[in-house]
This record gives structure tokens, C-alpha cells and sequence, in this order.
């Protein structure tokens, strides 16, 4: 039987869900879909693309905020005598918002998704909000910010789910403030008109696909929120931030007598396709509910920390089979390895053990953010690596001393645990090296558009 490919790559391995392949071929096609996938030589000859490398499963960011890298380590300096908290810096991110031109904002995000490759992600979902112009009147095409988000990816090579945003109040049934005029929606028919909107941006890109969201139980009226999750188009993910932060919690108890994520098991109909964002200040009950509901929690661990939201219950909620995703928000940091060290640690400091998950953690971590981040992208597959799917990965240099010095049955956990992106060979999209000797392959346009779009910025 004929092998339709277009090129062999060779691994030292390549890691799938139960464990290495070692040595690792991988033919792929025309498509950049994998046509064969073995440890055993193709017969015949070929094209082949040797790599001194470990291809693992690219991953997947299943929250992201692009406009928020423009004032990445810009709220950092806190005034003696103050408090500073997630609201104070939510102010800052305010002015940012309001800042941002449309080819300001392409130029920012273009920037961070070439980041994003260059770290390991090969997908984002952009959870989108930033709709308007900075009076706040829609754009004559709606989703035009969004199509910047999508040109962006396209520009990136980074294949994108944009999740076009719900967003209507100030608060739990208060009007909107004047400072989030770019994000409203003042009605279901209007966030609808958004939404279809966005699902035309994506035909700009075979690689972009389209989630459904509400931002947040303060940030949109409850009767419209059940109306609005109620209409929602089949098959799509859904996306909402859920108690994040306490005050929030205190505030939607004060409003309708529930905490945010007990209103939202309550009312919704909450399953996989559900998304939710942080869920940090559950109690017990909500922990166990969650977990059983076969929603995913998209933790964003680098953001948590720098905004002092809290620590998720992780331990637990894995304890009772929960499932999870990796996120980066507002891109204080944006290493999954990172994210994934930090989701650990704080579990170990908090219950003074190291076994936060049983048998082996960086697996087992790997495998979790993989499978239920590609479910955030309103994707779904079997193992990392299959035939007839896009060969995405990304490459860690099999000469690294200590990589070099390590055997299979330890080189995930040695990869999680200590690696950074000096480590990285590079990432591969759709059979293709999108970032190569940690470098991408667009990365002298995108770095002066960058520069130029925050120089006239002049935020920092």
C-alpha cells in the first residue's frame, strides 16, 4: 500500500498518551496531516527530516486576553501606604484597553501568538472582548477586532479558536462603567449579531475555528445568561470566567443569595462543552459538583498568582476525577512548563506533600492539559500523535545535558520539571517548523510591527 507523504520526519521519540515512541517516524502529507506514524523505518525512499530531538504534543492555551501583552510587567510598582488588588490592576488594564488601535492590536497579538509558538502552544482560544472603538461604537463590520485576533494567528501560524464575548454589565445588575465601553453588548440580539459576525472572520483562516462565551455571572444579567446559554449553537465550546476573585463571590451573594459557581450548576446546563475559567474560590460542595458535571476548569496559574486571586483546589478536584486545562490570560508569563510547575508547587506548599498526583505528575499533567484544552478548542482526539490528524508538536533538543544524560522513563518528568525554552528546538504546525533553533520563522517583521505598534502606544 502506497505511503502518501510529503515528508518523513525521524525523533529520538515522541511521546503519546501511555508513553514513547522511540525511535519515532512520522510521514506526513500534502495537508500537513500524519500518514504514518511508527517506530520501524518506512520502506522506500523519502524526503527525511532527521531531528535531534523529543517531539511532544504541542499545547493548547485555552485562555487568552492579546491585548493584555501590551501591558505585560506595566502594574508592577505599588505606592507604600496602598492596596493593590486584582481591581486596582484592573483599572490599569482598563486604560490599556481603551488605548489600542485595530492595527495596534494585530500587530500586539501577532507578536504574542509567535511567543506563544516559540514556547510550545501550536493552539489559543482567544477569549475576545475587546469589540469596539475606543468611544465604544461598533466598527461598521462587528467583528472586525476579532478578525485582527484571526489574522493575527494566521500571521503567527498558531491555529486559534476565537471565542467572541458576552460581556453587557459593570457589575452584578449594574450598568456598564464608561471605561468598559469597547466590550458591551447591550442585548442577547446584539451579542448574536457579534457572534455571527465572528463566524465570517474565521473564514479568513483554515485554521480558526469559533467558540460561544459569556464573560462572567457579574458581567451579563442572569436571565439573559440562561436565554443566551440556552441558544447556543451545537458542538461549540463555551467559555466563562467563575469566581475568580472573592469579592466576586461576596458580591453574587449579595445579589441573588448563591455563589457564583453554585447559581451557575444550578441553572445551566452545565457538561463538557463547558469552559470554566479559574473557579478559584469554591467550597466544597461546588468542588464535588463541578468535578462530576465533566466541565473543565481552564486554570491560568502565572496570571493567578501575579493578581492574587488564590489557590484552586487542585488536589482534590483531580481527586475527584476532574478535569482541566492550561491557560495564560493576561500573559504574564506564557511557558506551559511554567504553568504546569506552578499548578503543582502550590499544591505541595498548601498541603505540605509532594504527591499532588498519583503516578507519574508530569505525564499525567501533560496528557490532562492536552486532552481537555483540545476540547476548549472544540476539539477532540484519542491519543497525542494519530494518523489523519495535523502533526503538531513541539521539539525539545535531545543534546541538552541534561536531556542527553536521561532516560525515556524519566524524560517527561525532567522536561516538566526542569526545562525552559532554552530546551526548545522548535514547534511544528501542520507538519511544518513555525519556530526553529528557538527562533520563528517570522520573526523580524513581527518584532519591528511589534515595536512600532508600542512605540506609538507609549504606555511603556
Amino acid at each position: 500500500m502506497a505511503i502518501h507523504t510529503t515528508l518523513f520526519f525521524k525523533f529520538k521519540a515522541l511521546l503519546q498518551r501511555d508513553g514513547w515512541i522511540s525511535p519515532a517516524y512520522v510521514g506526513i502529507d500534502a495537508s500537513g496531516k500524519i500518514s504514518y506514524l511508527s517506530n520501524i523505518a518506512p520502506s522506500g525512499a523519502f524526503a527525511m527530516d532527521a531531528v535531534e530531538g523529543y517531539a511532544i504534543p504541542g499545547f493548547q492555551n485555552a485562555h487568552s486576553h492579546a491585548f493584555q501583552y501590551a501591558m505585560a510587567g506595566l502594574a508592577e510598582s505599588h505606592v507604600a501606604g496602598t492596596h493593590d488588588d486584582f481591581w486596582t490592576w484592573r483599572e490599569a488594564m482598563y486604560r490599556c484597553a481603551l488605548s489600542i488601535g485595530p492595527d495596534q492590536l494585530e500587530a500586539i497579538a501577532t507578536m504574542l501568538y509567535s511567543e506563544m509558538l516559540r514556547h510550545g502552544y501550536t493552539q489559543v482560544a482567544e477569549f475576545h472582548y475587546l469589540h469596539h472603538d475606543q468611544e465604544g461604537n461598533p466598527y461598521n463590520n462587528l467583528a472586525e477586532l476579532g478578525e485582527r485576533m484571526v489574522a493575527a494567528a494566521k500571521n503567527a501560524g498558531i491555529k486559534i479558536t476565537l471565542v467572541p464575548v458576552f460581556y453587557q454589565k459593570g457589575n452584578f445588575g449594574q450598568a456598564p462603567q464608561p471605561r468598559q465601553r469597547r466590550f458591551i453588548s447591550a442585548s442577547i440580539n446584539d451579542y448574536f449579531k457579534l457572534f455571527e459576525s465572528s463566524k465570517e472572520a474565521i473564514k479568513t483562516y483554515g485554521d480558526a475555528s469559533i467558540g460561544f462565551s459569556i464573560h462572567s455571572l457579574r458581567a451579563v444579567d442572569f436571565t439573559d445568561i440562561v436565554k443566551t446559554v440556552g441558544s447556543m449553537p451545537s458542538g461549540l465550546p463555551f467559555h466563562m470566567h467563575v469566581a475568580e476573585q472573592k469579592k466576586e463571590v461576596a458580591d453574587c451573594v449579595g445579589y441573588c443569595g448563591k455563589r457564583p459557581m453554585q447559581w451557575v450548576l444550578d441553572n445551566l446546563p452545565v457538561g463538557d462543552r463547558f469552559h470554566l475559567v479559574h473557579s478559584t474560590h469554591l467550597d466544597d460542595q461546588e468542588l464535588l459538583r463541578l468535578a462530576k458535571s465533566g466541565a473543565r476548569v481552564v486554570l491560568c496559574p502565572s496570571t493567578e498568582g501575579n493578581l492574587g486571586d488564590g489557590i484552586f483546589r487542585m488536589k482534590e478536584f483531580v481527586g475527584q476525577k476532574g478535569r482541566w486545562s492550561i491557560g495564560t490570560d493576561s500573559h504574564i508569563g506564557i511557558n506551559p512548563l511554567e504553568e504546569f510547575r506552578m499548578i503543582d508547587y502550590r499544591q505541595r506548599l498548601t498541603t505540605h506533600a509532594r504527591n499532588t498526583f498519583d503516578g507519574d505528575a508530569a505525564r499525567y499533567m501533560v496528557n490532562e492539559a492536552v486532552a481537555s484544552g483540545r476540547m476548549a478548542m472544540g476539539v477532540q482526539a484519542n491519543d497525542h500523535f494519530e494518523t489523519g490528524r495535523p502533526f503538531d508538536a513541539y521539539v525539545l533538543d535531545a543534546k541538552a545535558p541534561l536531556l542527553a544524560a536521561t532516560s525515556l522513563e524519566n524524560m517527561a518528568a525532567t522536561m516538566v520539571y526542569s526545562a525552559d525554552a532554552n530546551y526548545a528546538l522548535g514547534t511544528i504546525v501542520n507538519g511544518k517548523w513555525k519556530v526553529k533553533n528557538n527562533r520563528h520563522v517570522g520573526e523580524k517583521e513581527t518584532r519591528d510591527n511589534f515595536i512600532r505598534a508600542m512605540r506609538k502606544l507609549a504606555n511603556r
